[in-house]
């Protein structure tokens, strides 16, 4: 169990790092937690100044949340406002924690908040079953109970993080935050044929995918839901090149490392001995334009056509992070939904209980806000700096995504992304399929009303560069507010590598589509000719023309939602992942990457996860 407190003074959990010699200070975290209200409006979040209160149990805390009145509290100092009817989505302000938030909108928040199982239960039509034990882990930022303290500390439930958390929990207590809620409360997560549904529904307040736009004005999207983005994603799962080893700057042990993938694929990662018409038809496809060879089924990211492995099983069913925590020690792990680090306090004192690891794609926004990062862009905010670390923020990746769009002569059966083709050259290619609802504001005139929606058969092909030499930077748009998202430039194609590249990778995919294997994705027109129907951009087949190929690439660039940086090593952490100059500090996630896996991260952050894990206890040890 975790540790208790000793001290009845200093009940709240001791949430204190040490920083380096340079700076001899420690940490405090502030975290908040939203409960967005029934009519979709978030509460505002308002720190209020402290006033002189009367002496209160913090403790009173617990009992406050239920008040039904309206007016003040006040708890050490600090004035708390609450909501009638029992919902309190104002602010609480405690010691060491700040929580905004409260009442239970749902089954499964209650459930959690009065620690009861809720695997067994019936949640928005879905029935959770066996095997999601450490949903008996998980207590709502509404209910935390301030008695414990913990050796560890794990600042977001991303596909890194909760890795990482089981992992400590073996022989440490562990806390670990996340600010989204949990898949089961989005069903569509779940759900193979609905994967792309959580990217087109997110929105600002409490979709899993939270929304942002680049100032490229490149639309994105970021994981806001326990197990992070690999709960939003496609679930390809492909180990990361060799090269990605080498070129990070990360202290590596290839046996560990090779152990590392595998404990995470034994639980959530599943192969397929059978492909879809249009999977089959792309690796074909790749193989009679040259992209080989035929590697068959495999997780190693190898030059060549190959069938990959996916977090979907064979019904369809998502498996994520989030499940790595089933082989979490229970008796040592906490789990907090809907809680929100706002920042890293700072403080004079020496002591320290635990280390506190980050692990959310917010890690150079939370440091910014805290008072680390370039010394000319915090002062600007006015925000109070602690350390001058200028690279916090700085080279931020994003390699660009091409996609070829094709409305099929028949309906497509199935959904998946399984055939993959990796080449010499810098790119990968893959499929994705499926029906597509379109809506037309004709839809009105032609359809009775509710008009339906059309649903065509859509067949794309996606590529990417594995790895870009653009970078550009994360600057904060809010100095008090994490939930606002950053300012991000990602400066697409401005290193002329990149776009001479995504040049020669599309002439790949005009040369795939004028393959024997994609003939029977052509209509057949009035005087017998064959040709694609194209869903936006068109491609010509074998297009071999520059300029017309680098115009393609600009028109139809979009994020894979591969981005990484902020955070990178050698420059803000260091091979071990410890932030250089700070103490009891280490960013754990692809903030860290100066260069991409080459493929989906997912893999490769899971074992991230698991190996920091095993590398923390292992130096413990010694």
């Amino acid at each position: 169990m975790p540790r208790r407190a000793t001290s009845p003074v200093s009940c709240w959990p001791r949430l204190r790092h040490h920083i380096g010699l340079a700076l001899p200070k420690t940490v405090v975290l502030s975290i908040s937690s939203t409960v967005v209200p029934p009519n979709g409006k978030p509460s505002s979040a308002i720190n209020e100044p402290k006033q002189k209160c009367p002496d209160m149990d913090p403790l009173a805390v617990t009992s406050a949340k239920s008040s039904a009145e309206d007016g003040r509290r006040c708890v050490n100092a600090v004035a708390v406002p609450f909501c009638k009817g029992g919902r309190h989505n104002q602010v609480i302000v405690r010691t060491k924690f700040m929580i905004k938030g409260g009442g239970y909108d749902n089954p499964t928040k209650k459930a959690i908040a009065e620690h009861k199982p809720i695997h067994s239960q019936n949640i928005n039509n879905l029935v959770l079953v066996n095997g999601e034990n450490y949903l008996n882990l998980i207590v709502d930022a509404t209910d935390i109970s301030p008695e414990e303290e913990y050796d560890y500390i794990v600042v977001g439930g991303s596909t890194a993080g909760c890795p990482l958390a089981a992992t400590l929990s073996s022989n440490y207590s562990v806390l670990l935050l996340e600010r989204g809620g949990l898949p089961y409360e989005h069903p569509d997560v779940l759900s193979e044929e609905k994967i792309l549904v959580d990217l087109y529904e997110a929105n600002d307040r409490d979709s899993p995918a939270q929304p942002f736009t680049s100032e490229d004005g490149i639309p994105s999207a970021r994981g806001r839901v326990l197990g992070g983005s690999s709960t939003i994603n496609v679930g390809i799962y492909s180990r990361a090149d060799s090269d990605f080893y080498s070129r990070t700057g990360i202290k590596w042990d290839m046996g560990a490392v090779k152990k590392a993938y595998e404990w995470v694929e034994e639980s959530v990662v599943f192969g397929t001995d059978k492909l879809t018409t249009w999977e089959s038809s792309v690796r074909d496809a790749l193989l009679e334009s040259n992209i080989g060879p035929d590697n068959g089924f495999t997780l190693d990211h190898v030059v060549g056509a190959k069938v990959t492995g996916a977090t979907f099983d064979e019904r369809g069913r998502r498996h994520g992070a989030v499940e790595l925590l089933n082989k979490a020690n229970p008796e040592n792990l906490r789990v907090i939904v809907n809680a929100t680090v706002q920042r890293l306090n700072f403080s004079s004192s020496e002591s320290s209980g635990f280390d506190l690891l980050i692990c959310a794609l917010g890690s150079p926004q939370l440091l910014l806000l805290s008072g680390v990062g370039p010394r000319p862009h915090l002062t600007s905010l006015n925000i109070p700096v602690i350390l001058d670390q200028p690279f916090v923020g700085q080279f931020m990746y994003d390699p660009p995504r091409s996609t070829v769009n094709l409305v099929t002569p028949f309906p497509i059966s199935g959904i998946g992304s399984h055939a993959i083709g990796i080449s010499r050259d810098g790119f990968s290619i893959n499929d994705i399929s499926g029906a597509t609802p379109f809506y037309s504001p004709v839809s009105e005139i032609l359809f009775p009303d509710p008009s339906p929606p059309i649903n065509l058969s859509i067949a794309s092909i996606v590529t990417k560069l594995t790895r870009t030499q653009s970078s550009g930077s994360l600057q904060l748009a809010s100095a008090t507010n994490i939930s606002v998202n950053p300012n991000v430039r990602f400066n697409y194609f401005s290193n002329p590598e990149d776009l001479s590249r995504c040049s020669n990778m599309i002439r790949y995919i005009a040369t795939m589509i004028s393959t024997p294997s994609m003939e029977a994705y052509k209509f057949r027109g009035p005087n017998g000719e064959k040709s694609f129907l194209f869903v936006g951009t068109s491609l010509a087949e074998n297009e071999s023309d520059g300029g017309t190929l680098k115009a393609f690439c600009r028109k139809t660039l979009r994020t894979i939602y591969h981005y990484h940086g902020g955070c990178t090593v050698g420059k803000v952490v260091d091979g071990d992942l410890k932030a250089i100059g700070i103490k009891a500090l280490r960013v754990v996630d692809g903030s860290t990457f100066p260069t991409s896996p080459g493929t989906n991260p997912q893999a490769t952050l899971m074992m991230l996860g698991r190996y920091i894990g095993l590398k923390i206890k292992e130096e413990r040890s010694a």
